[in-house]
Parts: C-alpha cells; structure tokens; sequence
C-alpha cells in the first residue's frame, strides 16, 4: 500500500534503524573498558517497533508527496500484462485498464520460502516478520549466513537471544572478500553460540517446545530452537506479473533479461531493480530506473557500471566494491 519497494517498506531502511539500536546497545557494553558503566538496557520492543515504523513512513510519505508533486497517477493494486501496451491492475475497487506506450517493470523480489519447512508456523520467520520483533526468542538460529541473515543476527543478539547461524557455503557472506569476512566472523564468534558452515538443515518440524531442526553436512545433529529465521536469498518476482502476454522473456528463476539501456525482449518494455538479476541493491536499481527513464526520454544513457557497491549493516558494518581477491585470481588479473 505504500511507495518505495522492498528497501523502504521491508529491507534496508528498517533493518538499519533497528540496527543503529542494536550497535548502541553493544557500544555501551564495551565502555565499560574505559571505566563507563550503564545498567542493562530496558527493552520496550512496543515503542522500537513504533520508532522503526516511523522512520519508514516519513520516507515513504516523502515519495508520496514527491509523486503528488510531480503528478505521477499511483494504483494501488497487483498488475499483470494483458499485451505490449495494456495491463490490467486489480484493485479494491475492481479492475482498471492501463495503457501505455512504454513501461518500466520494476516489481521486486520476495523472500525463498523452502518447501517442507513449517513456513505458516509463526516461529519459522522470513526477514519480513523478523522486522516486526514481535518478541525476543530465548535460542535464534539463523537458517543463511548471507548479509540479510548476518544483520538480523546483529539485531536480535543485541537484544538478547542466543544466536546460532547455518550457512551451506563457506566462508559467510558469499561474494564478499575472505579477508573481510574473517575479521567480522572473529567478532561475531565471540558473541553467537555457534556458526555452522559447510551445513545444511536436512529438515525442520514444528513441537511443542519449539522448532526441532536436523543438520546434515560438516556438523551433523539436531536441536531445538524457540524461533528460526530463515534468509536463504530472494526470489525476483518476474513470474507473478504475466508477462508473456506482452511476450517479454522471464527466465527459470524469475529474473526478466535487460540490454544496458534496461530494454527487455520487447522495445517498449524496460526492467529495472532485483527482478533483472543480481545484485539485489536499491542503490542499483536506482541507477537503472534513472538510465531506463532516459533512454525513454530519447537520451543518450546507459547501464555500464565500473562496480557497485555491496553494505552489510551489521555490527561490525562490512562493505566492499569491486573484484576480490578470490576474483582476480580466477581471471589471472594482477593485485596487490
């Protein structure tokens, strides 16, 4: 029902006030090195919610009021293509017709869900639920060491739960440079009970005094956890848009093809955002949307990024941009 995506609504401008919370909550253990002690801190999880959602909705408004000014017509609804220059939008009040002369798509991403996992049992959560801190578990495991999983990690052992984080690869954070990863995996060893790479959760069910989960892998066994956080990735929405009526190609996974002035198949039809591939970043897609408008416009623009630039809003924070040590090796590029 709101502007701004996934990064406004259910990513990263949330996950970061929570965050900002969650490092001062560290900072002030760690004063007491320098003689500066507080007293635990008094959680109200009621108001944090509220302060979250605050910063959310001035943002959002903000778009709001941007697209008002600007006279952009907003519809509230969930759209599908009819042909190259028709959607249909269903809405609360029915189906309204749009016809254009060219469109941008730029309908996102949601979170995996794995199948045979007991995803409508509440204390199975997505990043989205995970974002509302309904409470603070006792025992958390985090089911992906991705930058998403690694961050809610950071929010929720500030608070106080016991973490535990399963990661099928090794190291963490996948795509980041090992250098990095090991001086942030050296300080998070510290305050998590345990970090299980090269592992695979086999199954997880639903009892009675939480969720039991079994480990295959590197650390096989099972244990029972009061809430698991599942972040395995997400999924582009491409499929959910039926956009072979206007015969634009989705892919397999999802992810609709672009050239680099974000045309896709069909000459009138852009995309822009997670749903033409990685990486999932709203600083990207706002560069793209910006060259898609121009190329519409009949400018001379297109998409060719030297790096993008990757955040993790952990605590510690990690960020990086361009090729890996890893990387380079594997292209045989020289690097000091």
């Amino acid at each position: 029902p709101t502007l701004g995506g996934v990064c406004l609504n259910v990513g990263c401008i949330p996950s970061k006030a929570l965050l900002h919370t969650a490092a001062i909550i560290e900072e002030a253990k760690h004063m007491a090195g320098m003689g500066v002690t507080f007293g635990p801190p008094t959680i109200d999880l009621d108001r944090m919610r509220a302060g979250k959602d605050k910063v959310v909705a001035r943002l959002t408004g903000g778009l709001a009021a941007l697209a008002k000014q600007r006279k952009v017509q907003v519809l509230t609804g969930s759209g599908r293509f009819e042909s190259p220059n028709r959607i249909a939008v269903e809405t609360r009040e029915g189906t309204v017709t749009v016809t254009f002369d060219h469109c941008i798509i730029a309908c996102g991403s949601s979170p995996v869900k794995i199948p045979g996992f007991p995803n409508d049992d509440p204390r199975v959560m997505d990043s989205t639920d995970a974002l509302e801190i309904r409470d603070i578990p006792g025992r958390l495991l985090v089911v992906g060491g991705g930058i998403i999983g690694l961050e809610m990690a950071s929010v929720y052992s500030a608070l106080g739960s016991r973490i535990e984080v399963v990661e099928l690869q090794d190291p963490l954070m996948p795509g980041c440079d090992p250098d990095l990863v090991r001086a942030f995996e050296k300080v998070i060893k510290r305050r998590y009970e345990r970090i299980l790479l090269e592992t695979k959760v086999a199954s997880m069910s639903a009892a009675s005094d939480g969720i039991k989960v079994v480990f295959d892998g590197k650390h096989p066994g099972e244990a029972t956890y009061d809430k698991v956080l599942v972040a395995v990735g997400r999924r582009p929405n491409g499929q959910l848009i039926n956009a072979e009526a206007a015969g634009v190609h989705v892919d397999e996974r999802g992810f609709i093809p672009v050239d680099t002035h974000m045309r896709t198949n069909v000459p009138n039809i852009f995309a822009i955002g997670d749903v033409v591939g990685n990486p999932m970043l709203a600083h990207k897609a706002t560069h793209e949307a910006k060259t898609a408008a121009e190329v519409i416009a009949g400018l001379p623009a297109l998409f060719d990024p030297m790096t993008i630039p990757s955040v993790a809003y952990t605590d510690p924070e990690v960020a990086w941009m361009g090729l890996t040590e890893t990387e380079a090796k594997r292209q045989g590029i020289a690097y000091e």
